[in-house]
Formats: C-alpha cells, structure tokens, sequence
C-alpha cells in the first residue's frame, strides 16, 4: 500500500499560520503605542487570531473552495479581531487613539489577505504547469451529473484532479463495478466518485466496503441532492453537490494541532518523570535474566499503511518466531521480569518516543505487526479502515476488554468496530477518557495481560 503523496495542505496550513502570526506581530510592533507592545499583548492577539480563524475556518481552504469564500471568511476574521482587540483595550488600557487599532487591524488582514491568495492561485498554477499536486480519480454512473463533473474535471486542471476513467453502468452493472475495482488498485486512483441514482443500496455497500478496505476515499454525486440517513458531508465543486461518504474529526487542521500538542505534551510527561528513571532499572532487570537489548523493536503499520518502528520493553527471550506470532499465555518465551512488566503495561511505555517522534498517538487504533495487518486485511471486513489515523498507545477497544492475544475473529471484529467509532467521534474528552480507563485497568489488572 503506498504512502499518499501530492498532497501539501498538511505543510501548507503550518506555514500559513506562522507567516500569519508573524504579520500582525510585526505590524503590531509598528503601528501600535508601546504601551500596547507587551509579551502579553502579543501572546493575547496571537491566541485570539488562532482561536477565531478556527471558529470561522479561516484556514479551511480546500482546492474546490470558491474565492468569494474566501472572502466572506477574511471579512468575518477582520470585524472579529477588530471587535475582540477593541474589548481588550477597553478593559485593560485607557486607549485614546482608536483610529491606531483600526489601522493595525486593516493593515494586518490586507498583508494576511494578499498571503493567502497567493498561496491559493499559486497552487492552482502549479498545478496546471507542472501537474502536481493532484489526486486521481474516477467516476461510476450515467447521469447528467456524472457528465458535468466529467466536464469540470477536465476543464479545470487548476483544482488537482485528474479524470482517469469514467465507468457507465449497463444493466449487467456487476461486471463494470469488478472492472472499475480492478483498475483503481491497479492505476493508484485517489477517490472515486458515484452516481447514487445508478447504484441500488447493495451496489452503494459493495463501494464502501472496497473503498474502506483499500484505503480508498469514496463520494457520491447525488443528481437530486439526496440526502442519505447518516452524518455525511456536503460539498460543491462549482455548482455541483458531492457528499462525502465518512466524517473524520482528525481530518480538520485545527483538530490535527490540538491532538498533536496533546500528544507531545503528554509524552514528555512519561519520558521525564517515569521512564527516565525506570529505563536504568528495568535494564538491569532484563539484562540479568536473559542476554540482548533492552529494548524491542518491531515494524508495525500506521497512519495510511506506513510501516514504522514500535519500541517496547524486551519481554521475551531473544527468538525467531517474533516478528509472526503473537504471545499466547503462558507462552514459554516469556521471561519473570517480562510477566510483570506485560501484566502491568509497563513494556509499552517506551512507545512514548513513538508518540514523540510522530509515528503513533496516545490513544488510537493499535497497531498490529505487519503480517498479522496483511492477514487480518484479507479477512476482516473494514480491517484498513483503522490506517486513516494514527495508532495508539491505548485505544478505545482496549478499554473494552478487546488487547492481547486475538482468539477469534470475534476479537479483531470487535476491535476494528470500537476502532472505527473512536475516529469517527474522534474529541480530546474521549481521548482523556480512554487514558483515564486504560489507567484503571491497568492498576486492577486484565486477564487478557500476559
């Protein structure tokens, strides 16, 4: 499974908030009173910037979205900041020049304004120049929706995407929709885009099912704006309706940062208060019952299939067999300070430099080790759904009775169905829940923890 590429708001929307911040700092530097030019006063504009533009979606530009957007989003930031930099004033400082703050205000949005276009228009031309940063796509159906997206696709370049296939669908629709599956694997097509007038509710289902499975993004393109019973998004692509058939809360920027910082905060936490005392205990412990390294490390899969590196504390003695089974109890290859250390959790607290370095997450999906993931991928319905974020420490399926050993399909089942609500209903509390519980759990015990 490749790593997605071409693909650059995830650097582009970092970059665009520090340039931000840095104009209205300067201009504030410039064009206010010194009484003003505090670190406070700074720290205040910058927090209010960030907390406004998320509210607004000031920074929720995709390569669809209209300039006139954009417009509406600059002058909702604009009256809001004025409104909020006049209240801050007023309460703290006797300010007798407001005619200063509107003109740091004007100033500030028309430089963040002209940063902003330029980037947008500057990505469209790229696009059509150098024919970056696209997405693949194809089409099923053979209504006249599907024509004048077919149309849009290939008369505007500039949006990223690139027409590679449309499938018309004939009353024998089974062939053509095994056809279209067989060529979007083959051909590493991005999104595939459907007619729900052609498509009966198995055929719909058989979608999803693919597309969840392949890591694939899935839309509908509704001819009389249906509306399907289900929380689904709603966009236009000039004038036409599409729906987005899954809503990930961890998709959103600003939902992305938050989680981060959570992450790394908390992280740090661990790694300084607990394991920088705990490695050099635990290293003689294992050391003395068993030769080889402290540490264990093993490929896993994580966010879009990427395989990475998971660090744990060595549990076992040193054997070949790894890397392809999975510890059962009472497993022989399971040292006495192992036993403990896997009874308690504490094996997997060196994931914390995972979390660090931005391979895994506190609390998501756990990952599995690749030839289990390449198994379960095969029988498991829904199975690579879990890759559309990132793996956890902890996850909400742990919490449930669902860790260790997979007995049954029923487990796996179970944990793909727990794993795929956490990301849909993705929020900080949930996550706070999760630690708080896999905490609990872990003090009480678990008898599936060995």
């Amino acid at each position: 499974m490749r790593k997605k590429t071409g693909r650059y708001s995830g650097y582009i929307r970092p970059f665009s908030y520090v340039l931000d911040l840095i104009i209205i700092n300067i201009l504030a530097n410039f064009l206010l009173p010194e009484t003003l030019n505090l670190i406070g006063y700074h720290f205040f504009i910058s927090i209010s910037w960030l907390i406004i533009a998320w509210n607004i979606g000031f920074y929720e530009v995709y390569r669809y979205t209209k300039v006139i957007e954009i417009f509406s989003n600059i002058l909702k930031q604009y009256l809001f900041f004025l409104l909020i930099n006049f209240a801050f004033i007023g309460f703290y400082l006797k300010f007798s020049e407001p005619s200063k703050m509107i003109e740091f205000v004007s100033f500030s949005l028309i430089l963040v304004s002209l940063a902003k276009f330029f980037i947008y228009f500057s990505l469209r031309r790229f696009r059509v120049v150098f024919g970056g940063n696209f997405r693949r796509v194809v089409i099923v159906g053979n209504g006249k929706s599907v024509t004048q997206l077919g149309d849009f696709f290939n008369e505007n370049p500039d949006y990223g995407y690139k027409l590679e296939k449309v499938f018309t669908l004939t009353p024998n629709k089974k062939e053509q929709i095994d056809e279209c599956f067989d060529f979007v694997l083959e051909n590493k097509i991005d999104e595939i885009y459907c007619s729900l007038s052609d498509l009966s509710n198995s055929d719909v289902n058989k979608f999803i099912d693919f597309t969840d499975n392949n890591l694939k993004i899935l839309k509908f393109l509704p001819d009389n704006k249906e509306i399907l019973a289900r929380n689904l998004i709603f966009d236009y692509y000039d004038y036409i309706p599409i729906i987005s058939l899954r809503n990930i809360p961890l998709d959103e920027v600003a939902n992305k940062i938050i989680k981060r910082i959570f992450d790394i905060v908390f992280s740090l936490v661990i790694i300084i208060g607990i394991l920088s005392w705990l490695i050099p205990i635990l290293a003689i412990l294992i050391r003395l019952e068993s030769k080889g390294s402290v540490f264990f490390k093993q490929k896993r899969n994580g966010l879009n299939y990427k395989e990475f590196y998971c660090y744990k504390f060595r549990s076992m003695r040193l054997n070949e067999i790894a890397d392809l089974y999975q510890v059962s109890k009472n497993d022989p290859r399971i040292t006495r300070v192992g036993k403990f250390i896997r009874k308690t959790s504490i094996d997997e607290l060196p994931q914390f430099f995972n979390v660090l370095l931005g391979d895994m997450s506190v609390v998501g999906p756990r990952p599995h080790m690749v030839s289990h993931t390449e198994m379960y991928a095969r029988r498991i319905d829904k199975f690579m759904v879990r890759h559309f974020i990132k793996p956890g420490i902890t996850g909400l399926a742990q919490t449930k009775g669902f860790r260790g050993e997979v007995e049954s399909d029923k487990d796996i089942i179970y944990r793909v169905k727990f794993d795929i609500f956490y990301l849909e209903n993705w929020s900080l509390l949930l996550d706070i829940k999760i630690i708080f519980l896999t905490v609990i759990n872990a003090i009480k015990g678990e008898e599936k923890a060995y």
